[in-house]
């Protein structure tokens, strides 16, 4: 229906929500620095000897970050002594919650008795027994980060094959080296059309030559990856690998639509392309086995880190028999000193069989389901462009009505004033999120009704402001 005298039009409303949302970022950005002095004096004494004044990039924020002193639970503490509902969860890792008496315990017994050897220690053994059972992959080895778990991934299956080129879904990110630092935060004007996306460094000091052998597709789209994989192998070059998250999670969350997977499955299968799931963010975060289990696709290898190891830092990769052979044989030489460090595999023990239980998955869908439903009333009751997206521990709220379905999608409908003003409104309301574009959470098991009204309160009183 056209718009009225009496009815500002579409464009009018956009641009007057527009003005608010900037009036109330201005508003709520004022309110946390008054908030937060000891961090503003905390980061001031960091810059001069810690670049930027974080420990990496990624915790960075202007005009300076929250610095915190501790958690339990499902809060943590900032250097001002302010509490928080904490949905950050550092990234995703701590599924468990801080401070889980089990793994505080078995930290604690284990440090006494020495905290690194460099040599196997039994709880190694049983953290991967546990993991083949979940996973339904027989053989696994460890690393210390989800960095070094794609890296090394990617290296068996080039091993494997024979072959150096690998393809990624566009957008997504599978940590800091330089095979997949490609296409990832690229603007929305240079992505290009979906049988062509091209191979973008995500900053500098990648070797162009390392790029040009990492091929980008879009995700929920297998015929554009089955074309793209015809392609490659007509010029000579056909993939080693598809290395992919089963669900996105760094754009807020892009579940896989029905069937995506099974095709992908498939034509990996058909051209002799090693299939891997890095399951960094949502290994043992969705289900005992993560997207693998959840989704019911079992990949020829996974890959994991933040969650398993309880809050230290930790990487595995799950693969075949007949992959790990490469590793076996020692064709591919897989190794670190830290890998299978004892502290970090009697926590990843304790995890894996005292608190990430059947029960404690539960506790998590059905938290889930309380956030999803309470969100999608909340911005149907304002009429707030919007909807949820939730998977167990994860979920999102894309502020926009257009489906997002790949990363073409996000960038072309995603509102990214709206996600930074959310994190304002929940850091001045006691609820911590992970900064950046994307308004996501993640639960722990130690996580209660209470923290998710929290969190709703939260979006509320953003939704009625915005909309007011």
């Amino acid at each position: 229906m056209a718009g009225t005298a009496s009815e500002p039009k579409e464009g009018a409303l956009s641009a007057r929500r527009d003005e608010r949302v900037a009036a109330l970022t201005e508003r709520e950005e004022l309110r946390l620095q008054a908030c937060t002095p000891g961090s503003r004096a905390m980061h001031a004494r960091a810059v001069r000897s810690m670049t930027g004044g974080v420990p990496s990039s990624y915790q960075a924020r202007d005009p300076w970050p929250i610095y915190l002193t501790h958690g339990r639970g499902s809060r943590v503490w900032d250097v001002d002594g302010s509490e928080y509902c904490d949905f950050h969860n550092g990234f995703g890792s701590m599924v468990q919650g801080h401070a889980h008496p089990a793994i505080v315990r078995a930290v604690r017994e284990r440090i006494g008795l020495g905290s690194h050897f460099a040599m196997p220690t039994e709880d190694s053994v049983i953290v991967s027994e546990e993991l083949a059972r979940r996973f339904g992959l027989p053989q696994w080895r460890y690393l210390n980060s989800g960095s070094e778990a794609t890296m090394d991934a990617i290296r068996i299956a080039r091993a494997i094959t024979g072959r150096e080129t690998i393809i990624k879904i566009f957008g997504s990110y599978h940590g800091h080296h330089d095979y997949v630092m490609v296409s990832i935060g690229t603007p929305y004007d240079e992505i290009g059309p979906p049988d062509n996306m091209a191979s973008f460094a995500y900053g500098e000091g990648i070797p162009r030559a390392v790029v040009d052998l990492t091929v980008p597709v879009p995700f929920n789209d297998a015929p554009t990856m089955e074309r793209r994989i015809e392609a490659l192998a007509a010029d000579g070059r056909p993939p080693a690998c598809v290395i992919m998250e089963a669900a996105m999670m760094n754009l807020g969350v892009i579940l896989p639509e029905p069937g995506y997977l099974e095709a992908v499955r498939e034509i990996t299968r058909r051209h002799g392309i090693v299939l891997i799931f890095d399951e960094v963010k949502t290994g043992l975060c969705v289900a005992p086995g993560g997207a693998t289990e959840r989704f019911g696709v079992r990949p020829d290898m996974v890959t994991l880190a933040k969650a398993l190891g309880g809050g230290l830092p930790s990487g595995a990769v799950g693969a075949t028999v007949e992959i790990m052979e490469v590793v076996a044989s020692d064709r591919v030489k897989q190794v670190g000193t830290f890998n299978g460090n004892p502290l970090t595999m009697a926590a990843a023990r304790a995890s894996l069989l005292e608190v990430l239980t059947p029960q404690a998955y539960a506790h998590l869908d059905r938290l889930c389901e309380l956030l999803i439903a309470g969100c999608d009333e909340i911005l149907r009751r304002h009429g707030l462009p919007g909807y949820t997206v939730g998977i167990s521990s994860k979920g999102c709220v894309h502020f926009t009505d257009a489906p997002i379905r790949d990363y073409t999608s996000f960038m072309a409908h995603q509102n990214a004033a709206l996600p930074e003003l959310a994190w304002l409104y929940n850091a001045n309301r006691g609820v911590l999120m992970a900064p950046g574009r994307e308004e996501e959470w993640t639960l722990s098991v130690q996580h209660t009704e209470a923290d998710v009204d929290r969190y709703l309160d939260s979006l509320d009183a953003l939704a009625r402001d915005v909309t007011s």
